[in-house]
């Protein structure tokens, strides 16, 4: 039995807690399952499991190893599609990340679309705001907000975000409106700790860079609560576009210093497989790049 086979015999073993289950679904005989076993944790060179009269469970080498064995097969069998050719259909496991209220607004209900078209493929998100390191955390997929370092991932851009200052109109009516960055010194302002920022807020003034040193009376971890305490009516505060977007057909929240906005930032699609991709990641990232450069929010000119 070669090693793909034996993998393949491990996995039924621990899917079913027992030797006599995993050779029936195999079709093997139960020697031929325990020998498999045996020659596994010997060239291992630890035990897999630990047999007991009444069960069979795994031992922590064992649990450690059914997850490498797993992403071992599914990458072995994307690799057999990959060569087969490009119109293999895509499944397996897609894990994705991308920004928490980017991934709410625009990845979630794309996703559904994607699951709906291609029943082999299971996918789990990850919405969190900081970069997730995709290789080092078994990503397949993100989004990425911003300029992108030099690296090894393969990129596609999708769109752009703009960075605003927004208030509810009734502060605005209560407190008047900013004219300058300068007047925001004498506004209640929020800002949002899950974007890394000083007590410097950037804008641009006839294309020049100018930096104004803010009050930080308020400082809240999550961008939702920062944006339903500015539609509350409380102070201003500053985030990007696609995340108050939503607020702005009717009023909740309204822009203010659009004339000394920095310039917008790039929002890419990555991934680490490059021409490599398998069938899944290639359809889902051609899927999403489709729908993310169709949308008006997110390419305003197109």
């Amino acid at each position: 039995m070669d090693r793909f086979q034996a993998l393949q015999v491990f996995i039924k073993v621990a899917d079913h807690g027992g030797f006599a289950a995993a050779a029936r679904e195999l079709g093997l005989s139960p020697p031929g399952v325990t020998r498999a076993i045996a020659g596994l944790e010997a060239r291992l060179a630890s035990p897999l499991f630990v047999r007991t009269t009444r069960s069979v469970r795994l031992t922590g080498t064992g649990e450690r190893f059914l997850d490498d064995a797993r992403r071992i097969l599914t990458d072995l069998i994307e690799a057999e599609e990959g060569a087969v050719g490009s119109h293999a259909a895509p499944r397996g496991d897609l894990r994705l990340t991308a920004p928490v209220l980017f991934g709410r607004l625009y990845v979630a209900p794309l996703l559904g679309e994607f699951l709906d078209q291609y029943d082999g493929v299971n996918a789990e998100t990850i919405f969190v705001d900081r970069v997730v390191n995709i290789m080092e955390e078994g990503m397949d997929v993100a989004v990425r907000i911003g300029e992108l370092p030099d690296s090894s991932l393969s990129a596609i851009r999708v769109g752009t975000v703009r960075r605003v200052m927004f208030a509810s109109p009734d502060y605005l009516q209560e407190y008047g409106t900013p004219e300058h960055p300068t007047d925001l010194t004498q506004h209640r302002l929020i800002h949002s700790l899950a974007i890394a920022t000083s007590g410097n807020w950037v804008f641009q003034e006839n294309g020049k860079q100018i930096s104004v040193k803010v009050p930080q009376r308020l400082r809240m971890n999550t961008n939702d609560a920062v944006i339903e305490l500015a539609a509350g009516g409380w102070g201003l505060s500053r985030l990007m576009s696609y995340q108050v977007a939503p607020y702005l057909p009717d009023k909740q929240l309204q822009l203010v210093l659009e004339d000394f906005e920095t310039a917008p930032l790039p929002i890419h699609i990555v991934h680490g497989q490059g021409r490599r991709a398998s069938a899944k990641v290639r359809s889902f990232v051609d899927f999403m790049v489709e729908r993310l450069r169709a949308n008006k929010a997110l390419n305003p000119e197109s």
